[in-house]
């Protein structure tokens, strides 16, 4: 996991600071982002690390403690610039809620105070035209009422996932024909049902059980005649 820790308070100038800090964030950000973010990583005590990729999250904020003085925010490595810039603002947002509610509590994670601050930071960036006219647009959407996973909004995960290489052998479950045989990460194979709103009803093929697997996810396409239809055991 490399390290970059950026801090809001020591020995350097602040200019200093923000010059160094920009220097590190700029190849990890869309062009005429590096500016702005660096001067976001200056206000906060907080160290940014990157991570190996993650499956069940992109990015995540921990607060100070006892024994670490700075906020702690990691960023999956594998994100496009796009998806980096609006991961780190995210977790920036949480900083930036704990400091100014410090010492309240019952602060709902993603609550009211975390949207107000996560808006203030994202609108900037789509305001100013920084961003493709989808991703901004997709953005602006997003704004209306952010959720806590950027990932769980589709035009956004849909916009921001052109700019990703496509995974090898690999297509969205959400594309397969109903019935098609498909393999998830861990081994497991299934059938694909019909589509629920943002996910697909799955029937795996050992047990006949069904899941609900989101319809955005990757998942590799397998040969094989369709199977007779089956009446599923519900999990």
């Amino acid at each position: 996991m490399a390290r970059m820790p950026f801090t809001g308070r020591g020995s350097r100038s602040r200019v200093a600071r923000g010059q160094a800090i920009t220097a590190l964030v700029q190849p990890l950000l869309p062009a005429g982002c590096d500016a702005y973010v660096a001067e976001l990583l200056v206000r906060q005590p907080l160290e940014l690390r990157l991570s190996r990729p993650r499956r069940t999250k992109l990015g995540d904020h921990r607060p100070p403690t006892r024994l670490a003085a700075r906020h702690r925010i990691t960023i999956n490595d594998d994100l496009n610039p796009f998806a980096f810039l609006t991961t780190l603002l995210h977790e920036i947002a949480h900083a930036a809620t704990w400091e100014r509610h410090r010492g309240r509590r019952r602060i709902r994670p993603h609550g009211a105070e975390w949207k107000a601050e996560f808006g203030g930071l994202l609108r900037p960036v789509v305001d100013d035209g920084l961003l493709p006219p989808r991703v901004g647009t997709a953005l602006a959407r997003y704004l209306e009422d952010p959720a806590a996973a950027s990932c769980s909004d589709r035009g956004l995960v849909l916009a921001l996932a052109e700019y990703d290489p496509p995974p090898a052998g690999q297509v969205r479950v959400e594309e397969l024909a109903e019935r098609a045989v498909f393999r998830v990460a861990n081994g497991g194979v299934f059938r694909a049902g019909p589509l629920l709103r943002s996910r697909r009803a799955c029937f795996e093929l050992a047990t006949g059980r069904e899941y609900r697997v989101h319809g955005l996810a990757f998942v590799e396409p397998l040969e094989g005649p369709p199977a007779p239809p089956r009446t599923p055991r519900r999990r």
